[in-house]
């Protein structure tokens, strides 16, 4: 990973700033994470609290995790924006705007009239491995070849997938007893599970001697389950009457957590698998949630940072071998797809011709953030959507439990490709006067103080505030259109990046995204740096608008997420803020036309990291010296990285495609 204590924990070795009193007051606290939250942020366990009410869904309170760039996502509540975001995607998917969509879409895809008067019927596919069998179509190897399917004016550019999913060879579930304690890997309780096999357990979390009468660090349960060649690990906490929030984490025999899972089972009910490459015994542990929710050391039950949620469970535990079912189509180039599934299939995996995992999701449904001009499906188990890099045949996994399965595939051109001619322009607003902070869930139009009233915040004069201005724009436009065009994906990159001082006229015009790089917390409502309007894979809405606060990022030297932490008497201010801003600008933009955030702790430094405490690396560009504004500064750029873990995607997003493909003017 990246070196990151620095810049989450404080400025040591930085000198002071002498930075004038704020003009509008700053954010209080710290966007910090412990080492354990750290650790449970890149399983994909919420550090958060788990509020489900309508209320605490708010801009102010709680904006959506996956538009914001947060400062701490000790604030992001991905729970209960995910039930929110599955019920607003099954309403989407039985819109009549979205069939409208798909005429139009399906239309220009093919060829043919943008005003098609139909939907085309999908074609069916139906598997032919024979129901409740397995082995045949089990690998992107041999996966099962659907011809028909294709964008192309000769082939057909949506099909319904009908399939089955084979059950694992049976075996009698054992029913072990559990003894405390076993709450580290030492002493964890055996299944008998030897190669293959499953087992039950009832038992409590709270009780021991680190529970709610014990020393209160946490009562952690972990079971030793041996996995044989070619099985699959799988654990549940479903079948108890039991409301007690779970989660589970598999750890290997040295302790490394390998796999995690909190809320993929019923309501707060937890299930996971996890097929390990190497044969040998794996241990799951069972956990209450809690905002730090992992053991400090696998090997010392009494390493918990305590409050955990406590109460009875059921856990099934089994090493099994698992269906899976591959179907390859042929893509082009800037091919988008969206697929859905129903039915037994919960997870859906794209992979490229030489079998690389692109993008997967097992129970996430963010349809409801495409825009309303988007045609992509949506409003099934798990959606998906994918930006092809290359021609070939890719596959589409299928997996989950046991039985029929209904699975959706559309494929389109990019939203832009249709209208020749035509020029995306990205209008940077850098004093709005107002907005209506609507558009990203905050209480409507308010007033928002300009961008040069938080220059001399960063001890920059703000006689400079022009010149930033125009130097973030250069940033952005270089983010967007020199460097899209440099990296080859797509042959017509067609893209203006402007500032509306210069261009007022272009406010409110078709084709035109507006991004207010302005304001602050207090006078928007909403508790972020930026937030997006949508998120768009293939760019079918050109009017989106996205917005940057300043008071975060100005606020004084302390906070990961202000620039002040990175700059001392040897910093290029201006050169700096402006790459820092103008970086921020463009990583929302990047969600306007179809990207998803990013891992933001690992070794990969990307345009779309997300929030929270790695700001200096992976966004603001700050390089090894620690200090911004420094001649070993990093230029972040859009590339492929790990899709941020607590989103629910998993595998790589080439956020350098998506953005390349957004605006494509053939």
């Amino acid at each position: 990973m990246r070196a990151r204590i620095w810049a989450a924990t404080g400025t040591a070795g930085l000198v002071a700033l002498a930075i004038p009193a704020l003009s509008i007051a700053a954010p209080a606290g710290q966007d910090t994470v412990t080492p354990q939250q750290q650790e449970a942020l890149d399983l994909g366990l919420q550090v958060a609290p788990k509020e489900t009410d309508a209320a605490a869904l708010t801009a102010k309170a709680n904006p959506n995790p996956y538009l914001a760039n947060l400062p701490d996502l000790g604030d992001a509540n991905y729970f209960a924006w995910n039930k929110l975001m599955h019920a607003q995607a099954e309403k989407r998917a039985d819109s009549a705007k979205l069939a409208a969509n798909r005429r139009q879409a399906f239309g220009a895809g093919k060829g043919g009239s943008a005003k098609a008067k139909a939907v085309p019927t999908p074609f069916v596919h139906d598997e032919e491995e024979p129901a409740g069998t397995a082995g045949s179509n089990d690998t992107h190897a041999n996966a099962e070849p659907i011809p028909e399917f294709g964008t192309a004016a000769s082939r057909l550019p949506a099909v319904r997938i009908l399939g089955d999913l084979a059950a694992p060879a049976g075996s009698t579930p054992r029913t072990i007893t559990t003894a405390e304690d076993q709450g580290a890997i030492p002493i964890a309780t055996d299944t008998g599970i030897a190669g293959s096999g499953k087992a039950t357990v009832t038992s409590v979390l709270g009780d021991g001697p680190h529970g709610t009468t014990g020393d209160g660090t946490n009562d952690f349960d972990f079971y030793a389950v041996e996995v044989g060649a070619g099985q699959t690990l799988t654990a549940d906490t479903e079948g108890s009457a039991s409301t007690t929030d779970t989660i589970l984490v598999v750890y290997a025999a040295d302790g490394t957590p390998l796999v995690a899972d909190d809320d993929s089972g019923t309501g707060v009910l937890s299930s996971l698998s996890y097929a390990p490459e190497t044969p040998g015994t794996y241990y799951v542990m069972v956990g209450g949630y809690a905002l730090d929710p992992l053991p400090a050391d696998p090997f010392d039950s009494g390493s918990g940072a305590g409050g955990a949620d406590v109460g009875d469970y059921k856990l099934t535990v089994a090493s099994q071998q698992l269906d899976a079912d591959y179907y390859s189509v042929r893509l082009r180039p800037g091919d988008v797809i969206g697929s859905t599934a129903e039915g037994a299939a919960t997870g859906l995996t794209v992979r490229t011709p030489s079998g690389e995992q692109r993008v997967g999701g097992i129970g996430t449904d963010a349809s409801s953030l495409y825009p309303p001009t988007s045609p992509l499906p949506g409003g099934g188990n798990t959606t998906i959507a994918y930006v092809a890099e290359e021609a070939g045949w890719y596959s589409v996994q299928v997996t989950g439990g046991t039985g029929a399965y209904d699975i959706t595939v559309e494929g389109y051109r990019p939203g832009t490709q249709g209208d020749r001619g035509r020029t995306q322009t990205v209008l940077l607003d850098f004093a709005p006067g107002r907005v209506n902070t609507g558009t990203w869930g905050g209480p409507g139009v308010r007033s928002v103080s300009p961008f040069a009233a938080f220059v001399p915040q960063w001890g920059i004069a703000r006689t400079d505030a022009r010149k930033l201005e125009n130097r973030i724009t250069n940033v952005v436009r270089r983010n967007l259109q020199a460097e899209l065009e440099a990296g080859g994906l797509n042959p017509d990159v067609n893209v203006e990046v402007l500032n509306a001082r210069t261009n007022p006229e272009l406010i409110g015009q078709e084709n035109v995204s507006r991004i207010y790089v302005a304001g602050s917390i207090a006078e928007s409502g909403i508790s972020t740096i930026g937030i997006a309007q949508y998120i768009d894979p293939g760019n079918y809405g050109h009017q989106d608008e996205a917005i940057v606060l300043l008071d975060v990022l100005s606020a004084p030297a302390g906070p990961a997420s202000s620039l002040n932490t990175f700059m001392d008497a040897s910093s290029d201010r201006v050169k700096f803020v402006s790459e820092a801003v103008g970086n921020v600008v463009a990583h929302e933009v990047g969600h306007t036309i179809g990207n998803y955030h990013t891992d933001n702790a690992d070794e990969v430094g990307n345009m779309m990291d997300s929030g929270g405490a790695n700001f200096a690396t992976n966004l603001y560009g700050v390089g090894p010296d620690g200090i911004g504004g420094t001649a070993d500064d990093d230029n972040v750029r859009f590339v492929t990285d790990s899709y941020s873990p607590v989103e629910g995607f998993t595998g790589l997003e080439d956020t350098l495609n998506v953005s390349a493909w957004a605006y494509s003017g053939r």
